[in-house]
């Protein structure tokens, strides 16, 4: 597919900057977030002193904007403030919904401000990330091996997926890292290989599809992770790295038929896990039919729709609502929660905005000159997409629940983390991108 070098100055209006546009994107931002804290305070009778969380994110938010002003002067405008926003929207969430949970969860948002610019100070051809894409990609597998030995769970039940970092209750997921170091080494295969890729295939029937001799490698790599990842039962996380895997297949090989195979293996995949894995049978079941246990397995999901349904159009309002009903509300389900207390126009608008940075991610790899970094910005933009629409569906009863995060959203550090890093990434890729241009 050929480049394609569009400007991003020809998106702006005359005579307004790039950066001048993402600091009122930011103070329009900064605006919403504000109001909507003030309301919970005023809706729980708490002290002025808890607008600290807000105070946090406006520190990040100025920092991160002079950082990048500097650093990254003609990068994409949308990308930092449209993660800001969902960021500060799920700092809103937390506080309303686990006020404990607030200090933690700002926490990561400056642990994961500090991942982002620290992106933009390494050398900025991400040749680091793409020649030793072995090395990366073995070191998080190492990673998530040692959870199998050593891994906890905050909640104390469940999978323990988490490695503790030694300082308090503090821990870290390594799944979360391996989803980027797996979309660094795809990009940075197909690219090397893709011609060949495109050139050197076999017939099977009609069609010709790349030769195993160069999917081997790539294949037998993913495969690991996948299987690790059906061992620890994260299911979720193994379905994300398998749409993640055959998105980028395609976009190297531009082979469509590898897209029809690929959802084939997934149903295959699906109804195999459905009849080993208890945990995958009991989702699929209460995904079709959650009312005859609505007191029992399907309360969590019977309990989303309630939620969805009493927000209306335009919400009960933050606080006035009762999303704490739902068991896991603050992680699994946020969605539910902003559906209830935001309303379809909050719903809508969270799903407007995640769409909207899919597309400038999307933007940044149509514009890229060199394939690895088109397929890196195409990959990260994946991920991003497949995970939110994952867990929406899931709340929604419109897919079976998987378990993973709404990006910058939900509770998590870790996953926090993640999509810090996913869009450093993609920032430092959109100031390649316009250079290039």
């Amino acid at each position: 597919m050929p480049p394609l070098t569009p400007h991003y100055a020809d998106d702006l209006e005359e005579g307004a900057p790039a950066a001048r546009r993402e600091r009122l994107l930011l103070a329009l931002g900064g605006a919403f977030i504000l109001i909507n804290h003030v309301a919970l305070l005023l809706a729980r009778d708490r002290p002025v002193s808890h607008l600290w969380p807000v105070a946090m994110w406006a520190l990040c938010a100025a920092g991160g904007h002079a950082l990048l002003n500097r650093r990254l002067p003609a990068r994409d405008p949308l990308l930092f403030p449209l993660a800001m926003l969902l960021t500060g929207w799920g700092l809103n969430l937390i506080a309303r919904l686990v006020p404990s949970y607030t200090v933690r969860q700002t926490s990561w948002l400056v642990v994961g401000m500090l991942a982002l610019l620290a992106l933009t100070a390494l050398p900025r051809d991400l040749r680091w990330l793409r020649r030793y894409r072995y090395t990366w990609l073995i070191g998080g597998l190492a990673l998530l091996f040692l959870t199998i030995f050593v891994g906890e769970n905050p909640a104390d039940t469940g999978p323990r997926l988490w490695l503790w970092l030694g300082l308090g209750r503090v821990y870290y997921q390594p799944s979360e890292l391996l989803k980027i170091l797996l979309v660094a080494f795809l990009a940075s295969y197909f690219a090397e290989h893709g011609r060949y890729m495109r050139q050197d295939t076999v017939r099977l029937g009609p069609w010709r599809v790349p030769s195993p001799a160069f999917l081997g490698p790539v294949l037998l790599m993913w495969g690991v992770c996948v299987i690790v990842l059906v061992w620890q039962r994260d299911l979720g996380t193994a379905t994300l790295f398998f749409a993640v895997f055959m998105a980028m297949l395609y976009l190297a090989s531009g082979q469509a038929l590898l897209l029809a195979g690929g959802a084939a293996l997934l149903a295959i995949a699906s109804a195999v896990a459905y009849r080993l894995f208890d945990v995958v049978a009991l989702r699929v079941d209460i995904w079709w039919n959650p009312w005859p246990t609505a007191n029992a397995g399907g309360y969590q999901i019977v309990q989303s729709l309630i939620a969805v349904a009493s927000g209306g159009v335009l919400g009960q309002g933050i606080g006035q609502g009762q999303p704490g009903i739902i068991p896991v509300v603050h992680s699994d389900f946020a969605f539910a929660a902003i559906a209830e207390e935001w309303g379809l126009v909050g719903a809508l608008s969270v799903i407007g905005v995640l769409a909207v940075l899919v597309v400038r991610g999307m933007r940044v790899a149509a514009q890229a000159r060199q394939p690895f970094d088109m397929l890196l910005a195409a990959g990260l933009s994946v991920l991003l997409a497949v995970q939110g629409l994952l867990i929406m569906g899931g709340v929604l009863r419109l897919l079976p629940l998987t378990g993973v995060t709404l990006p910058f959203i939900s509770y998590g550090g870790s996953s926090l983390l993640t999509s810090f890093t996913v869009v450093g990434l993609l920032l430092v890729l959109s100031e390649r991108g316009e250079r290039a241009s």
